[in-house]
């Protein structure tokens, strides 16, 4: 009673602070689609769409930026729903959060149908917009995040920014190391279409329309024409009227200015049963008589060809040009395994992700920041409660859905980096761990994360020990203010299968943060997310577990203070 009367006071409080409250970054735009804005099919286009947000997406971060504001990136965007002729859209941006000179912003698209008052979800975008001044170097303020929703996108907004920084390259490794079967010895070379039918090629003339009021074109607008010689690309293999289902992520080179000539190229890459690869590049060049072209950007999008009733088409295959056709044919369909694993892996909700995923070089980035952000976004949750207190360590418990989350709190008289380097290393975990009774790295991955195999010894009735393959992931603060963390979670390796000698555990969610409290204090935090079958342990042994927990604790603050100055070598550099 004591706890459902504490999460009443916590909803009541979130109610009262939250009516009313608005953030003050947010923009909407709601539109009437028109016929001048849609294609063959009477549904709006996606370049109209896509300059829409981007328009949108603009006004938030000027409005927090307050000067001028340029398209740097936009992340993967799926589009779920089409938008007919006379119905409504609606977007709402809003940035995430601000790092020096750029900033994250997030933007909703939904439509409604005035009629009969039903509304769908479009897509989701995230993009990254640079501020940019021309007498002075911009520094942004920082977000200050008051909602739940507001702090899971503030904290997790810096892991995703950690994966667009390196993501070319870690596309590039992923290509190279992709080993795709060549099935085009297999097909009817009488019933190929080849490549070369669908190439394009189109120049837009930059005109002061295109552009904002510094005289660099609009992000939408580029991204509205190479959707259009996407579009004919896609239509001239499947003779029909495509569908575009999927915009993957890119940046922006370069800028272009009013007076540019662009001109767009694109091309189908590769055709699968029911979606093919286009590819489009965009360069920019400023008198005809240059011979020097500026790569502004490149995209792939893919394309469906639905049928009467909304269901994707068999589509031809392609025959891709001998030399850099072949290439890009061969990468397409690696983009396409790497697209999924993304896809699932980055949009996929908690409750939805299998407890322990398979690990391999396509999915290991994605997999990392699934890692910190599941994390993330269960630090950032409102409505924890308090179960106990012993001795100024505190234990809270989160019931959400089908899971029950677990978060100890306590203060240590160390330094913050310090806690983070000997926490890190979960070989020493079994110092302080009567539940890790051995401890082997498995797999070195990078710098911040490693694969380990963890066995624990028999508890309880148990005939056998447990043992666990985890994902460990660490990455030190973005900002003044935020957290050192350790992530970690189960994944399935082919070289550690299950054994008949153990009883395979798996763990969901699990991990510590650290916040600088002063001088040679920290605030430890343990966050763990028990999985379905450790429910009907906890509902029966809640004060055990408590007195469990608290030991556990009390022993890696001795561990901390006792090791705060003999710190592991192989950490140092960190």
């Amino acid at each position: 009673e004591k706890g459902n009367l504490s999460r009443m006071k916590v909803s009541l409080r979130q109610n009262c602070n939250e009516l009313g409250y608005r953030n003050p970054t947010e923009v909407q735009m709601s539109q009437l689609v028109l016929p001048c804005h849609t294609n063959q099919r009477g549904e709006l286009s996606v370049g109209q769409l896509l300059k829409w947000i981007d328009t949108t997406a603009c006004l938030s971060a000027e409005r927090h930026a307050g000067c001028p504001c340029v398209t740097a990136s936009m992340d993967d965007i799926y589009f779920e729903h089409t938008i007919s002729i006379g119905q409504v859209v609606n977007i709402k941006a809003k940035v995430n959060r601000a790092f020096n000179s750029s900033m994250e912003v997030g933007i909703q698209v939904t439509s409604e149908d005035l009629c009969s008052e039903k509304q769908w979800n479009v897509c989701k975008a995230l993009a990254t917009f640079v501020a940019h001044r021309e007498l002075s170097k911009v520094k942004l303020k920082q977000i200050t995040p008051r909602t739940e929703e507001e702090k899971t996108e503030h904290s997790v907004a810096a892991e995703r920014r950690r994966m667009r920084l390196v993501y070319a390259d870690t596309i590039k490794d992923l290509l190279a190391n992709c080993a795709i079967q060549g099935d085009l010895e297999n097909r009817d070379c009488c019933c190929l279409v080849p490549a070369e039918k669908t190439r394009v090629e189109s120049v837009e003339l930059v005109l002061p329309p295109h552009a904002n009021h510094q005289g660099n074109t609009f992000g939408g607008q580029i991204m509205a024409w190479m959707e259009n010689v996407a579009t004919i690309a896609a239509s001239r293999l499947c003779r029909a009227h495509p569908t575009l289902k999927a915009i993957e992520m890119f940046h922006f080179r370069g800028p272009s200015q009013v007076g540019d000539r662009l001109v767009l190229k694109a091309i189908v890459n590769n055709a699968f049963k029911h979606s093919m690869e286009v590819g489009v590049c965009v360069e920019a060049y400023r008198q005809e008589a240059e011979t020097h072209r500026r790569h502004i950007n490149s995209a792939f999008m893919t394309f469906v060809v639905l049928d009467a009733d909304d269901q994707p088409r068999t589509l031809p295959w392609i025959r891709p040009q001998p030399g850099d056709g072949e290439r890009r044919y061969r990468e397409a369909s690696a983009r396409k395994k790497i697209r999924l694993d993304r896809q699932y892996i980055v949009s996929c909700k908690q409750a939805e992700m299998p407890l322990s995923v398979p690990w391999d070089p396509s999915n290991q980035v994605y997999l990392s920041y699934n890692n910190v952000s599941s994390l993330k976004m269960l630090v950032a949750k409102d409505n924890w409660v308090l179960s106990s207190e012993i001795n100024q360590v505190r234990l809270y418990t989160l019931e959400e859905d089908k899971f029950l989350s677990f978060h100890m709190e306590m203060l240590v008289h160390v330094d913050t980096n310090q806690a983070f380097l000997l926490l890190s290393d979960l070989l020493r975990r079994p110092e302080w761990d009567k539940h890790y009774r051995s401890v082997a790295l498995v797999q070195q991955v990078d710098e911040d994360d490693a694969i380990y195999h963890v066995i624990s010894p028999v508890l309880g009735g148990d005939a056998k020990p447990q043992d666990f393959v985890i994902l460990a992931s660490r990455r030190k603060p973005c900002d003044n203010g935020d957290p050192y963390v350790i992530a970690m979670r189960s994944v399935t390796l082919p070289t550690h299968p299950e054994t008949p000698a153990y009883r395979r555990g798996e763990t969901l969610c699990s991990g510590f943060c650290f916040w600088r409290e002063g001088d040679q204090l920290t605030k430890v935090s343990y966050y763990n997310q028990a999985t379905p079958g450790f429910l009907n342990y906890v509902t029966t042994n809640v004060a055990g577990l408590s007195s469990e927990f608290y030991t556990t604790f009390k022993a890696c603050e001795q561990f901390l203070l006792d090791n705060r100055s003999d710190l592991a070598p192989s950490l140092q550099t960190l």
